[in-house]
């Protein structure tokens, strides 16, 4: 049968079906197609199946209760329209079964349309349960339809990877995504699956999700559940680039959604405690721990102090780095030794850093000096004949950075830079009471900078003045023909 006469058979089949009971048998010739080893035939077919068993469903044509088995069934005393709906139940199951297993299928388009028809079948099924409910008014999800297909999408031998990210928009609805996070027996790969897509949790709106939700749970049940899948997640080794992405989205994309915030501590300190990129990006979750819900960490300002590195200025992640620093240190009950220690160790480290970072150093040094006037000690200094700081010394209690001087500052006053050595020349003036606003420089690149000194135009120009010879010889100069006279 070609594909034109195969189609229209299809689509002329559902609608004798759903025209009369008598012509239920056509059902076979519709699964028949959909085992088809033609893409297009499939594709025809699971349209097909969508239409009639949507439609079957709407009309409570499909068995509900415990399914019996078709001989027993026509043995048995049940009447005509039992027998109907049995035998439809039935064709249903079957239906599944391959749309299920089309979810391997070579070609793609068929695992998306196969997918799209479970979908709507599990909404039909939501509508219009096929079990019994032991109580009124109980919001009914086909939880075994959707495990099934998760199980499915999730196979360790098939490359499912676009049709996941199909199935994400799914994940979208608040009642799939809530049910999906609930799915117990799901092995690694699907708890990382599932950390993959509720990447959309983050971009809900909280309120909204509580309206939506009314129907079937509780936004703090919701909570709870994705609280448990998520430490469920994190109990899993994951590799780096992994890690990196929890921890970015972490503070705002997770935590808030969660019951119980503080659950994340250990997570977040043992992050905090891997060193390099990930401790800087474990800032973000510990700040939001610390300053609302009271996180108490003794060793937090030592570690930030080690994070102080070279590197700090050619990551990534920066500009995140100072703007939460910033935040950390604005605090004018610190220890005076501790904020010398972050002025002096940023100073030190000012030596080697490229333009565009010192732009965003040194106003930050500036910055903490004005919170704690204490420090000012650090500018009046001399430079010493052996600085007495130690650059090696983890703890800055210990670092005697108060015993030192910001000479390294002054040093910048001869850089190479024309921005550079501008903002150095501040520190030989009183310095203004009003802090200086860092935020326009943390995204700024070498470059952005370079750019910024190429767009520069000549302000001053050069007057000329011509004057035109009228002798040969004049005022003892030999002038031929025209000159011209700078003023």
């Amino acid at each position: 049968m070609d594909c034109v006469h195969c189609n229209a058979g299809v689509r002329d089949a559902v609608l004798r079906i759903l025209e009369s009971r008598k012509h239920a048998n056509d059902v076979f010739d519709i699964l028949e197609v959909l085992e088809s080893e033609k893409e297009k035939d499939v594709n025809t077919a699971v349209s097909a199946c969508s239409k009639l068993f949507c439609t079957l469903l709407e009309r409570k044509d499909l068995f509900i209760g415990k399914l019996p088995g078709e001989e027993e069934a026509v043995s048995g005393g049940s009447g005509p329209g039992e027998k109907y709906s049995i035998f439809m139940r039935h064709r249903y199951n079957s239906c599944v079964e391959m749309l299920l297993d089309h979810l391997s299928h070579e070609a793609h388009s068929v695992k998306e349309s196969a997918l799209c028809c479970l979908m709507k079948f599990a909404a039909g099924e939501g509508l219009h349960p096929l079990e019994d409910l032991d109580w009124s008014e109980h919001y009914s999800f086909p939880r075994e339809l959707i495990q099934t297909v998760v199980d499915r999408l999730l196979s360790k031998t098939t490359d499912n990877t676009l049709v996941l990210s199909r199935f994400q928009e799914f994940l979208e609805m608040e009642d799939v995504r809530f049910y999906a996070m609930r799915l117990e027996s799901c092995e690694t790969e699907c708890k990382k699956y599932i950390f993959n897509q509720t990447f959309t949790f983050s971009t809900c709106d909280v309120k909204v999700i509580e309206k939506d939700l009314k129907h079937f749970t509780s936004l703090q049940e919701h909570k709870r559940v994705f609280e448990r899948m998520w430490l469920g997640f994190l109990k899993y080794r994951l590799p780096s680039s992994m890690y990196k992405k929890v921890l970015v989205i972490l503070h705002d994309s997770i935590l808030p959604h969660m019951s119980k915030p503080t659950l994340m501590i250990d997570f977040l300190t043992a992050a905090y405690e891997v060193g390099g990129a990930i401790s800087l990006l474990a800032l973000n979750g510990l700040f939001v721990l610390i300053h609302q819900h009271n996180l108490d960490y003794p060793d937090f300002y030592k570690k930030l102090y080690n994070l102080l590195e070279p590197s700090i200025f050619h990551v990534k992640y920066k500009a995140r780095f100072f703007h939460l620093a910033n935040i950390f240190l604005s605090s004018s009950h610190l220890p005076v030794y501790l904020v010398a220690a972050f002025a002096k160790r940023l100073a030190r480290l000012a030596l080697t850093a490229p333009p565009a970072a010192l732009l965003i150093v040194l106003p930050f040094i500036y910055n903490l000096i004005r919170r704690h006037p204490s420090c000012r000690v650090l500018i009046h200094k001399p430079k010493p004949l052996e600085d007495p700081y130690l650059m090696d010394e983890e703890d800055p209690a210990q670092c005697c950075a108060l015993e030192s001087s910001l000479w390294e500052v002054k040093t910048l006053q001869k850089h190479y830079h024309p921005d550079v050595a501008k903002a150095a020349m501040l520190i030989n003036k009183p310095l203004s009471e009003q802090e200086e606003d860092i935020s326009e420089v943390l995204e700024l690149t070498v470059f952005e900078l370079m750019e910024r000194d190429l767009k520069q135009t000549q302000t001053k120009t050069i007057p000329l003045e011509f004057e035109t010879a009228s002798q040969l010889l004049q005022g003892g100069g030999n002038v031929l023909g025209q000159h011209f006279c700078l003023n």
